[in-house]
Formats: structure tokens, C-alpha cells, sequence
């Protein structure tokens, strides 16, 4: 890295490399900063990205970065970036190791932290056999026997979403129901069972969960659960101030620009539709945005 860094990108999944592509071949000079820990690193296969279909997450991932790395102003390095500081001429970027680097523009490229529930079980299966995406998924459990973990409106929303891929399904709300009398009749008109034992337990082999078991103590057999848990953003996000939209996601413009000039975001940070399609997407509009930003007089 003998010359200047004129963009960082943290983080180097689906979304990070794309736009470090488009950089790549902008002939900027790009540092991609990444700590290996793609939220998706348990799930065995990624769907709805044409030509790698089935293909595993990691192995997209190995691909991409072995192809942007042919771009010799492209940069990477294996660390976590601790803070990120505005300057007059742009920001300073720090690492957990205490480098320090100058740049004009900077990508968030985070993604999103899950906060995944303290149920026995839950975490191992998450991405496996405890899914929050029926197009990522809902095609390999299709007319298998599923179940909705959810309760309120979200559940209603989810289970409705999930009746496409299956007519197998039961609402598991894990305590009372919040559902008004009207949605109550809804499930029963649809034939979905609700159940509102808290759940004791996920049983499982490898991640592949085969029953539920309740507090109850009654058990139910399942090829696949569905859930959609909280998230939290990386600590930079809120360090640098970013908007935040009504769903925690950060406010960007349509060129993948923030609340702050010289900061883009792109990725699982920025939407709720979590998939290497969008993600690749986003980081081509933000690699391309960002090189048209640094072209201004």
C-alpha cells in the first residue's frame, strides 16, 4: 500500500467485495478491513444468486475475494476496526492492532449482528434448520412439517408469508398469544395450530432439528423452524451518529450514501432483505456512487 488510501471498506462479505470491485476497477485505491465473521458463516447453502445456486456461502465468498484481489489497487487485511474518526479531508480509520489509516471515503459493508433467543438449541440450528428467509430457504423444506416462532402481528405477517412454501404449519408463540380474537380466527380457518407452551428446547442433530420440546412437556416433530429475531449494528454506527430508519436499519440515499458526505453503507445494515443477490447489488451501486463522489471537482 504505497500509495494513499482513498477508500476502506469495512467488512469484506458479498457486499463489501462488490463494491471493492467496482472500486478495483475504478483504479482507486481500496483497503477492505474484515474480521471473518460473516453473520451467515453456519449456513450450508446460499440460494437466489444466478450461477452459484446451492453453492456454499463460504465458497461464494473465497471466489469473490480471490477475483477483487486480482485487482492489484485493491487491499486487504485480516483485522477489526475498533473506531472511526471524521477529519477535515475525510476520516481516520483504527484497528483493534492500533494501525491507523487515511481515507476519503469509507463503506460500512457490517452487516448485522443477530441476537439470537437463549433457547437450548436455538443458535447451533440458526441458519441451518432455524431459518428468518423463506426465499433463501423455503424451497429445501417445501410441504415438509414447519413451524412459525413468532407472536403478535409479525407472527401473522410471517405465517402467512410461510403458507406458500407449506401447508404443514403451526404458530409457536411461546407464551400467551398477543393475537386478537379476529387473527385467532384467521389460524383456525387456515387449519395453522397455535401453540402457546413456551418452548423448553430445540432438539437437533448437527444443527438439523428434528423436534421441539415444550415447557409443557409436550413435544412436536419438525424439518424447520422460522423465526426472525432482533439485530443490533456494529458499535461504528452508532459512533459516527448514522440515521437510523423505524427498523434500526441505516438511512441511505439511493447511491448508498449516509447522513454523513463521505460515509456509504451497503448490505444486511442497510435492508431486511438479507441475500447475497442484494448485497452484491448494493455494493456495486455503492463502489460506483463512491467513485463518482471522489470524481467531483
Amino acid at each position: 500500500m504505497n500509495k494513499a488510501i482513498e477508500v476502506v471498506i469495512i467488512g469484506g462479505s458479498y457486499a463489501g467485495m462488490s463494491a471493492a470491485m467496482a472500486l478495483g476497477r475504478s483504479l482507486r485505491e481500496v483497503l477492505v478491513i474484515d474480521n471473518g465473521q460473516p453473520c451467515n458463516r453456519q449456513t450450508p447453502h446460499s440460494h437466489n444468486f444466478l450461477t452459484r445456486d446451492g453453492a456454499t456461502p463460504a465458497f461464494i465468498a473465497s471466489v469473490a475475494k480471490e477475483q477483487v484481489l486480482e485487482y492489484p489497487t485493491v487491499h486487504w487485511l485480516d483485522e477489526t476496526v475498533s473506531r472511526v474518526e471524521e477529519t477535515d479531508d475525510g476520516l481516520l480509520v483504527y484497528t483493534s492492532d492500533g494501525l491507523q489509516f487515511h481515507t476519503k471515503k469509507l463503506l460500512l459493508a457490517t452487516g448485522v449482528k443477530d441476537e439470537l433467543l437463549s433457547i437450548p438449541g436455538f443458535a447451533v440450528c440458526w441458519g441451518i434448520s432455524v431459518l428468518h428467509c423463506p426465499y433463501c430457504h423455503g424451497y429445501e423444506v417445501r410441504n415438509e412439517t414447519l413451524a412459525v416462532l413468532s407472536n403478535g402481528e409479525m407472527a401473522m405477517e410471517f405465517v402467512q408469508l410461510i403458507r406458500q412454501w407449506s401447508s404443514r404449519i403451526q404458530l409457536l408463540t411461546n407464551g400467551n398469544p398477543m393475537l386478537t380474537q379476529q387473527q385467532l380466527a384467521q389460524l383456525e380457518k387456515a387449519c395453522i395450530p397455535v401453540k402457546s407452551s413456551p418452548v423448553k428446547e430445540i432438539l437437533h442433530k448437527d444443527g438439523y432439528l428434528y423436534q421441539v420440546q415444550f415447557e409443557d412437556g409436550s413435544l412436536i416433530p419438525l424439518k424447520a423452524l422460522f423465526s426472525r429475531v432482533p439485530f443490533s449494528q456494529s458499535p461504528l454506527v452508532q459512533q459516527l451518529g448514522l440515521s437510523l430508519n423505524d427498523h434500526g436499519y441505516i438511512t441511505v440515499t439511493p447511491f448508498q450514501q449516509t447522513s454523513l458526505t463521505n460515509v456509504f453503507a451497503a448490505g444486511d445494515c442497510t435492508t431486511p432483505m438479507r441475500s447475497v443477490s442484494t448485497a452484491v447489488a448494493q455494493g456495486t451501486m455503492a463502489g460506483a456512487a463512491i467513485n463518482k463522489f471522489l470524481l467531483e471537482w
